[in-house]
């Protein structure tokens, strides 16, 4: 059974290896990913933004995070779901438990960057409402060329 829960120390490699899989296997990782990667409990959950982990048993299979930007704005970001456990549901858990998370703190704006040609992860974001607001051509990330915004 799959639960959701919240940043926890022990939980953080699993971020990293989580996210280097997906980057590792479409992109490359950037000097952005290895600064949230070394501390992302300082980098996130310190600032105000939180890091959940979905677990299969005791098993980390996925993680999202919600990053603070500004007052009232977060980014979704690094979330990720282990390739043997994709298709089952799990991007969409940690999906809805970050968004009732940010509306639970009267959050008004979520936004992410992703790229294109992520086919699924653009099927998931439009289902719960995330809209295309600009294409770009450089930004935090390099392989980032699309910014997505749900408000709340």
């Amino acid at each position: 059974m799959i639960r959701v829960e919240g940043f926890r120390r022990e939980w953080q490699a699993d971020f990293e290896r989580l996210n280097r899989e997906w980057i590792e296997r479409y992109f490359a990782i950037e000097a952005e990913d290895e600064r949230l990667f070394a501390d992302p409990e300082g980098e996130i959950v310190a600032k105000g933004g939180q890091i959940f982990f979905a677990l299969d048993g005791d098993v980390v299979v996925g993680t999202a995070a919600l990053v603070v930007h500004a007052e009232g704005v977060l980014e979704l970001a690094k979330m990720a779901v282990t390739a043997d456990a994709q298709g089952r549901g799990i991007g969409r858990r940690l999906m809805d438990t970050a968004i009732e998370h940010a509306r639970s703190r009267g959050i008004r704006e979520l936004f992410l960057i992703t790229n294109s040609a992520l086919l699924p992860a653009l099927q998931l974001y439009e289902s719960v409402g995330f809209e295309r607001v600009k294409e770009m051509n450089a930004g935090r990330f390099v392989r980032g060329n699309l910014e997505m915004v749900l408000r709340l």
